[in-house]
């Protein structure tokens, strides 16, 4: 286990990758059954870089994004995030590497349906024992710079889809990550309100020197990207052949 504490990280941002993915597969075991989703995957994310990842539905798009965001452990190979290996972290020490460098947008927004908008955004802050005014202003502030302002005080059921994952991409910007991961964040979004979200995403992220990564299955969102890589059969590859 490794024993170095988050503030004596020797990453170097100015060269070293934010993720870094070596040869990372997984396997999946039920009885005499296996089933390898991920063979040797190996992928490098600069800082403030934009990458999709796309696949077809069941092709381990967020089995990787989980094992890249250390919600999920990889059967081989190795992940850093950094430069802290994740195999090497404890429950608490992952915890802390998420919450302090990495943001989430799923497809369902997965907002607390008894919280307010700003609340929502806040709660990595609260999480972090933030001072609660500053973090309220905070949360305020991105609102206000994603067009929701008069929305702050309403609570996820009083809001659209729209709104919901804006309010969602908010909360994964509070804490200005140093990776937003973003699993089919449009995928439950009419085409036009998709576009706008997702524009807006990589607007904030750039904003912010943030890197981020989509998995997805819409090659037209993806083209948005700098970078674009293809998964299938559990290979991660610049084209689609």
């Amino acid at each position: 286990m490794s024993d170095l504490s988050l503030n004596e990280n020797p990453w170097n941002a100015q060269s070293d990758p934010v993720l870094l993915a070596h040869a990372v597969g997984k396997r999946f075991e039920q009885g005499p059954l296996r089933v390898d989703v991920l063979d040797g995957v190996d992928l490098s994310l600069s800082v403030g870089q934009s990458l999709a990842i796309v696949g077809a539905s069941g092709s381990g798009k967020s089995t990787l994004l989980h094992i890249l965001g250390g919600l999920e452990s990889a059967t081989t190979g190795q992940v850093q995030l950094m430069g802290h290996d994740l195999s090497l972290q404890n429950t608490t020490q992952l915890g802390r590497l998420r919450n302090q460098h990495l943001g989430f947008v799923y497809q369902f927004h997965h907002l607390l349906p008894e919280f307010s908008a700003w609340e929502n955004v806040a709660m990595p802050l609260w999480l972090r024992r933030a001072d609660p005014l500053e973090s309220r202003a905070k949360a305020l502030v991105l609102l206000k710079r994603l067009g929701l302002e008069s929305r702050a005080e309403h609570r996820p059921s009083e809001l659209s889809g729209g709104e919901r994952q804006r309010v969602a991409m908010a909360r994964a910007l509070v804490t200005q990550p140093a990776c937003v991961l973003a699993d089919e964040p449009t995928g439950n979004l009419d085409r036009a309100t998709a576009k706008e979200v997702f524009n807006l995403m990589l607007e904030f992220t750039k904003s912010f020197n943030t890197s981020f990564i989509v998995v997805t299955h819409d090659h037209e969102l993806a083209r948005m990207c700098e970078r674009t890589l293809y998964l299938k059969n559990g290979q991660l590859n610049a084209s689609q052949a």
